[in-house]
C-alpha cells in the first residue's frame, strides 16, 4: 500500500472508531463497573470480524464488525439475534435502533445519553452525517485485517509472559485511542503507577496516520537506555516512549507475521530488561 493509501485508510479508521463509541458506551451503562475501566472496552471476535462488548444481562453483547460497519446483538452461544447496518444512517439512527433493542431485552436504553470523558479525533459523524461505508468498504476489510493479525500476535505475546509468571491482561480494545492492546504488569499488585509494558496495535492516530504496533515501557526509560530493536522498528520518544513498528515498514517484510512477532519479543523483553 502506498503512502496516499494509507492516507486513504484514515476515513474508515475514523468511521470504525466513531461506530465503536456505541460498544463503549453499552459496556459503561450494562457492565457492572471495574477499576481499570476494562468494562467499557472490547474483544475481538474473529468470526464476527469485529468488536463485541464484555457480557452484558443475559450474556447478550453487542458487536461491530468491522468489515461493512454492522452492528450486531450476539446471544450467550455467539449468536446473531438483529443486526443493523450503519451505511447512509446517523448516530441519531443509531440510538433509535438501540432504544428498541435494549429495550426488548429489558434495559434502559437512557443510561446510554452519558458522555465519554474524552475525546476523539473530529469528524462530520459528531454534527449528525451519516455513515458512509460504500466508498470505503475495502479500506475497512484493510483495517479489519490489521486487528485480527494484531489479536493473533498480542495474545502469543499474552502467553508467553503468563508462562514467565508475569500477570499479563487479556488483549482488549479501548474505546479512547481504539487500539488494542495487552498490558504485562512487573510489580504484582501494585497501582497504575507500577511498573508495566504495553504491547498493542493502533490503527492510526496523529502521530502515524497508519496501523502501528508499540511497546510502551513504564516508567519512561531514559532515550540513552533503550535497546536496540529488530530492522522493523524504531524508538518513539517525543511525547511518550514507545517502540513502533509501523504498517508501511511490515508490509515490506516477506513474512509479515514473523516481523510482526520477532518485533513484539525483541520489544517486550528489551523494555522488561530495562525496567528490572
Amino acid at each position: 500500500m502506498s503512502e496516499r493509501d494509507w492516507h486513504r485508510l484514515r476515513e474508515a479508521r475514523l468511521q470504525a472508531h466513531y461506530a465503536a463509541q456505541w460498544l463503549g458506551r453499552v459496556g459503561s451503562a450494562f457492565i457492572p463497573p471495574q477499576p481499570d475501566y476494562s468494562h467499557t472496552s472490547m474483544n475481538w471476535n474473529d468470526a464476527l470480524m469485529g468488536f463485541a462488548t464484555n457480557a452484558m444481562k443475559n450474556e447478550t453483547r453487542l458487536g461491530l464488525r468491522i468489515n461493512d460497519l454492522v452492528f450486531v446483538f450476539l446471544d450467550n452461544e455467539g449468536a446473531r439475534t438483529s443486526s443493523f447496518p450503519l451505511n447512509g444512517r446517523s448516530d441519531k439512527d443509531v440510538q433509535r435502533w438501540l432504544d428498541e433493542q435494549l429495550g426488548a431485552r429489558g434495559m434502559d436504553a437512557r443510561l446510554l445519553d452519558k458522555t465519554a470523558p474524552y475525546e476523539i479525533p473530529a469528524h462530520a459523524i459528531v454534527k449528525g452525517a451519516p455513515y458512509g461505508v460504500i466508498e470505503i468498504t475495502g479500506l475497512l476489510h484493510e483495517l479489519a485485517g490489521w486487528f485480527a493479525d494484531a489479536e493473533a500476535a498480542l495474545d502469543g505475546i499474552r502467553k508467553q509472559m503468563t508462562e514467565r509468571s508475569l500477570p499479563t491482561s487479556p488483549v482488549r480494545c479501548w474505546p479512547h485511542h481504539f487500539d488494542l492492546a495487552t498490558l504485562i504488569s512487573l510489580d504484582e499488585g501494585a497501582d497504575e503507577h507500577g511498573r508495566s509494558v504495553n504491547a498493542g496495535l493502533s490503527p492510526g492516530d496523529e502521530y502515524y496516520d497508519e496501523p502501528y504496533y508499540y511497546v510502551t515501557p513504564y516508567p519512561h526509560p531514559d532515550a540513552a537506555a533503550l535497546p536496540p530493536l529488530p530492522k522493523l522498528g524504531h524508538w518513539h520518544t517525543r511525547d511518550f516512549t514507545a517502540a513502533i513498528a509501523p504498517a508501511s515498514q511490515i508490509v515490506k517484510a516477506k513474512d509479515r507475521k514473523a516481523a510482526v512477532d520477532d518485533f513484539l519479543q525483541a520489544a517486550v523483553d528489551g523494555a522488561i530488561k530495562i525496567l528490572s
